[in-house]
């Protein structure tokens, strides 16, 4: 069926692009007459070639930024509440989409919402771009006939979760820009002020320190292997993120990333939130609790609480609640067990996990900030010690260069 672009002025006197699939081109100028009052132009679209070209390829992660994903969330329960269609809805957010990928998307799965298709349906066909979480929550949602409130629940979470993402980019900023100084002063320190005193000094003559021989001997030893040091490194890191991309590797790094000191803790805790956080949207959906356990286990990034998770639908199937099924796991907080269970006993467990998923954000968030104060003070110390010896080990031989002279 060919494909036709076109472009339109909305109700509220804002311009509109979209593409739609269409018999012929009156048939499309119809379409787009029926969700838009006044069409300005409408053209077929060539035929995409077999092979995309270079330019045309997508270089990096498919998936939609979680930002974008929270306004997008935002955006439809606000037109969907004010009674505008579905299929309207997405054509309009389409137009409105800053992220190409996400308007191209967009744009098709409001052609297909408007040929009959579900909304979960349509973009399930892009899965390689949304979360599951995303999906499901929509076909719930569809289900119920409260598609609306759960576009507003995907924006609270996926907000949520953006700005927890960027309160965390944000207090590791400095620690990393001290880090990346230090870096740059010691190669410079190392690749050209030690080798030229280094010179100076075997020009003189005489017997040097013993730290300043530490010195040099340090920094010959990174001329002459440094581009070694280099391919082994990036080896290493290569060999590592293939290793932890396997099953035994996923279980591995799980492991590491919560017996970690001091990070450990902060780990579990942001596990815990996700797991918390997504229950909360899966079953204020309408999801069943067996359905929301398995969804859960998908999205979540520890491999240890995915599997721990996943080990829970089959109790969840024999009748068990929630509480039974988080006690005696491994991982999962006394707290968090503690209060689901209130949740279950008053029959208001979304709510309670979704202040469960609160409290260890804030609580994950503290101990973040605490490490970070901590951490600081502690650069600063190792870099002063560090230059100390440079320092000293560079004046000491000056001390007696006269004698040498």
């Amino acid at each position: 069926m060919p494909t036709f672009s076109y472009r339109a002025l909305g109700r509220d006197g804002k311009e509109v692009r979209g593409v739609l699939q269409a018999e012929t081109e009156t048939a499309a100028a119809t379409r787009v007459r029926d969700s838009y009052p006044v069409l300005l132009s409408i053209s077929r679209e060539a035929e995409k070639k077999k092979q995309t070209s270079l330019l045309q390829m997508e270089i990096g992660n498919k998936r939609i930024r979680t930002k974008d994903l929270s306004i997008l969330c935002s955006q439809f329960a606000i037109t969907l509440r004010s009674g505008m269609s579905i299929s309207r809805s997405m054509q309009m957010l389409a137009g409105q989409c800053g992220d190409k990928r996400l308007r191209r998307v967009m744009a098709e799965a409001a052609t297909e919402v408007a040929a009959g298709s579900t909304v979960a349906a349509a973009l399930e066909k892009h899965r390689e771009r949304f979360p599951l979480t995303f999906i499901e929550t929509i076909r719930a949602g569809e289900q119920s006939g409260t598609l609306d409130q759960s576009f507003e629940r995907l924006h609270k979470y996926y907000d949520k979760a953006y700005k927890t993402t960027e309160k965390i980019k944000s207090a590791l900023t400095y620690p990393m820009f001290v880090i990346a100084i230090a870096v740059v002063v010691v190669i410079i320190v190392m690749a050209k002020v030690v080798p030229t005193l280094a010179n100076v000094f075997a020009d003189l003559g005489g017997k040097l320190p013993l730290m300043t021989r530490m010195l040099i001997g340090a920094s010959d030893f990174f001329a002459a292997w440094w581009l070694v040091m280099i391919a082994f490194w990036a080896v290493f890191i290569l060999a590592f993120r293939m290793y932890t991309k396997t099953p035994d590797g996923k279980i591995r790094k799980a492991k590491i990333a919560l017996s970690l000191p001091l990070v450990g803790i902060i780990n579990q805790m942001n596990a815990a939130a996700q797991f918390a956080n997504t229950m909360s949207v899966l079953l204020a959906a309408g999801i069943t609790l067996d359905q929301a356990v398995e969804t859960t286990a998908k999205v979540m990034d520890n491999a240890l609480f995915r599997d721990e998770v996943q080990a829970m639908r089959g109790t969840i199937e024999q009748g068990r609640t929630l509480t039974d099924c988080l006690k005696g796991r491994k991982y999962f907080p006394q707290t968090m067990i503690d209060m689901c269970a209130v949740g279950e006993e008053t029959g208001e467990l979304e709510d309670t996990l979704e202040n469960v998923a609160d409290y260890y954000i804030n609580e994950a968030d503290f101990r973040i900030q605490r490490l970070l104060a901590m951490l600081e003070p502690t650069l600063l110390i190792l870099l002063s010690i560090f230059a100390g010896f440079i320092v000293v080990s560079i004046y000491l031989p000056i001390f007696t260069m006269y004698d040498l002279m």
